[in-house]
């Protein structure tokens, strides 16, 4: 089931790249993190409190990353039912908790001082799900009850997610499920279909926030079947979306520099080392910062879908062209928000954006990358 020598065959490029992510959220997190959020320093030095717990939960993320390198992904298929139940109970058992910030997305957890987010796992235990019933309906994949199961399987957690409120993560769910459906070789029209409407969702999102369509213009048409915070997203103006945006122009080219920010460390860039961690970047670091940024998020990337390309069996190509999209969105997403084109949904920046249950679910997912890439040639 485990194996080390399966360690010597893992993709290293992949491993510099994640490293240097994670040095740079170390950078992010101590100079934004020592603050309160009126600006005031609280604490000095690079080893902040906040520093501290991201370097515990980089540690942890490690050991998971080297287990699940060392794990045999395809015995994942005995688990596929049991982790994806077990995330339903738990998404389920939130709304029987006391919410945290007036939404039900956390469980306490006292004794370690965390709070732990399954919609985080949630996504994962999608594409291992999807990925083993897609290829035990390989014979019959292009019936219309091999979608419909395939979607069910995906919404159960989607609208459980959507009800937390979480619409950044439970949109996330949508381009997964649309290219695992592609790779399991499922009818053309439900991808097709698929395709229409979320490239008919994402234009109509842009033209909000590129200016050709009025957000207020619009009002009356989207106030008849949308609540009002729910139109609130499709406002380019928010003082979120103009900080960001703000922020990087502040940047220029080569940054103010480290802990010599005015701008965000002055209080006036919101969550500069969770979700706006790439705006916080761009301020201290520049354009050039960015573009180094960029270049390894590329390489990630690159590294991941390589894993599609020579995974020797179709579980190995599910799981991995999902896990890859699904790292993908995250970041495409993030920096969109970033920049003024995307709604401000609350999506982490993978690696970078502090915080437990993201690091230690995206470490899982590509160590499992890992396991397939490191097995590639079994026969």
């Amino acid at each position: 089931m485990w194996t080390s020598r399966y360690l010597r065959r893992i993709d290293f490029r992949a491993v510099c790249i994640i490293f240097a992510l994670c040095a740079i959220s170390l950078l992010i997190i101590s100079s934004y993190s020592g603050q309160s959020l009126t600006g005031e320093l609280e604490e000095t030095g690079f080893f902040t409190s906040t520093v501290k717990k991201q370097i515990q939960w980089f540690c942890i993320g490690w050991a998971i990353f080297f287990f699940f390198a060392g794990f045999d992904y395809n015995k994942l298929r005995e688990f596929a039912w049991f982790l994806y139940l077990l995330t339903v109970v738990a998404l389920i058992g939130l709304f029987f908790t006391d919410p945290i910030q007036r939404v039900h997305r956390w469980y306490r957890i006292p004794f370690l001082s965390h709070n732990l987010q399954p919609s985080e796992y949630a996504k994962l235990a999608v594409v291992i799900a999807l990925s083993w019933f897609l290829e035990r309906r390989a014979s019959v994949c292009r019936h219309l009850s091999t979608a419909i199961g395939g979607l069910i399987i995906a919404g159960i957690p989607f609208l459980l997610i959507l009800k937390q409120p979480d619409l950044g993560t439970a949109l996330v769910f949508f381009p997964m499920t649309v290219v695992i459906f592609y790779f399991g070789d499922l009818a053309p029209f439900v991808i097709r279909s698929m395709l229409f409407c979320g490239l008919a969702a994402l234009v109509l999102v842009c033209a909000f926030f590129t200016g050709i369509i009025s957000h207020e213009g619009a009002r009356p048409y989207f106030s008849k079947f949308l609540k009002e915070y729910q139109y609130e997203r499709l406002n380019p103006n928010t003082h979120h979306q103009k900080a960001a945006s703000t922020a990087i122009a502040v940047g220029g080219v080569s940054g103010v520099g480290w802990k010599e920010s005015e701008y965000g460390r002055g209080g006036s860039l919101p969550y500069p080392h969770t979700d706006s961690a790439f705006a916080a970047f761009g301020e201290e670091f520049g354009f050039i910062g960015l573009a180094i940024l960029l270049v390894l998020f590329y390489g990630l990337l690159y590294c991941s879908f390589q894993v599609t390309a020579v995974a020797k069996d179709p579980f190995g190509r599910l799981l991995s062209a999902g896990i890859s999209v699904f790292l993908a969105v995250h970041i495409m997403v993030n920096i969109g928000m970033m920049c003024g084109i995307l709604p401000i949904t609350g999506v982490p920046l993978v690696l970078v954006s502090y915080g437990g249950s993201s690091v230690l679910s995206t470490m899982m997912a590509l160590g499992i990358l890992q396991s397939v890439y490191s097995r590639r040639f079994m026969f």
